[in-house]
């Protein structure tokens, strides 16, 4: 129910309903989120994801971001701080998982560990542009919010959906051209690889096969004593009992390995510098699509992105206090 009340929320803002306490919030009120006045709140980026968060419990208005932002540009409040301290939380745990995955592709495949740069390769002018018109369609759809204008807020954010799908699929094509680069490094497969060896045959179960022995001496018994209808009846069950399979000890069978039991080796897995997913080589360009388009990805690179854009503005109001103290 809280889930729905969000999505609700962002197509038609908070106070769809005219609820009055929301008209009189002010935006410094402790049960308004101040990690969405600054710009970004970690509860809406992961949902239906294994990082899903839940519902943020605190309130998420535009119109008090607004206010926010006023207040702010006069040096009355400013909240980045905090929001600049929680998503670094959230990427310094990612890039822990990061840290162990690359650690564990170094034990196993030492040139894994340092192959390719996900961010780097994907990084291309196109797709910073298509990133510029995603923010600013974002920023759109904000503002027709502001303004109640429904239709176009959902245009928007229709536009920025074909636009992250756009960019998705041509992250996916430069990714797979550095995986297709990557491969021809690898050591090919055999061209006609030797024929596994046969299977061995289980022995029968020791124990099953002293049941059918006992099986077929009480119908041989019965048979002296002329008691037809009960030795056949014995000799149905000792038939039963043949029928049973054999107790097989696990095989190396590499035909019946599922993926998780394959090793990384054989996999050939690279590790997201963004969001920490493995990645193979072999994948296609289809499965990398929906990699970048997943929300795991856009959440951490929307975090990323944010936690870089807070500090380039803390480095430059500390340059303008020092310029400030210097000509005093």
């Amino acid at each position: 129910m809280d889930a729905m009340r969000k999505q609700l929320d962002v197509l038609m803002g908070a106070n769809r309903n005219g609820d009055v306490r929301e008209v009189n919030r002010k935006y410094y009120d402790r049960d308004v989120c101040r990690l969405f006045l600054s710009g970004l709140c970690p509860h809406e980026l992961f949902q239906l994801t294994k990082m899903d968060m839940g519902p943020c419990p605190k309130v998420h208005s535009l119109q008090l971001r607004k206010e926010y932002e006023e207040a702010k540009s006069k040096g009355v409040d400013n909240y980045d701080r905090e929001l600049e301290d929680a998503i670094d939380r959230l990427i310094v745990e990612c890039d822990r998982k990061i840290g162990r995955a690359l650690r564990r592709l170094e034990d196993e495949d030492a040139k894994a560990a340092i192959a390719i740069s996900v961010s780097e390769v994907t990084q291309t002018p196109e797709i910073l542009e298509l990133s510029k018109q995603i923010k600013e369609k974002l920023k759109e759809a904000d503002q027709h919010d502001l303004e109640g204008k429904t239709d176009l807020k959902i245009r928007a954010l229709e536009e920025v959906e074909e636009l992250r799908t756009t960019r998705a699929d041509k992250q996916s094509i430069l990714l797979l051209d550095a995986f297709n680069k990557d491969r021809a490094s690898l050591p090919q497969p055999l061209p006609n690889p030797p024929p596994l060896a046969p299977l061995p045959v289980a022995a029968p179960d020791p124990h099953i096969q002293e049941m059918i022995n006992e099986k077929l001496k009480k119908a041989e018994d019965l048979g002296e004593k002329g008691m037809v209808d009960e030795a056949q009846k014995a000799l149905e069950e000792a038939e039963a009992l043949k029928k049973l399979p054999a107790r097989q000890e696990p095989v190396l069978d590499s035909s019946k390995y599922t993926a998780a039991d394959v090793r990384i080796t054989d996999q050939k897995l690279r590790v997201c510098d963004i969001c920490g997913a493995f990645l193979s080589v072999y994948d296609s360009d289809r499965r990398l699509a929906d990699h970048f388009g997943g929300k795991l990805h856009l959440g951490y690179m929307q975090i990323r992105d944010k936690l870089a854009e807070l500090q380039r503005e803390t480095r430059a109001a500390n340059l303008i206090d020092m310029m400030t103290e210097g000509t005093e």
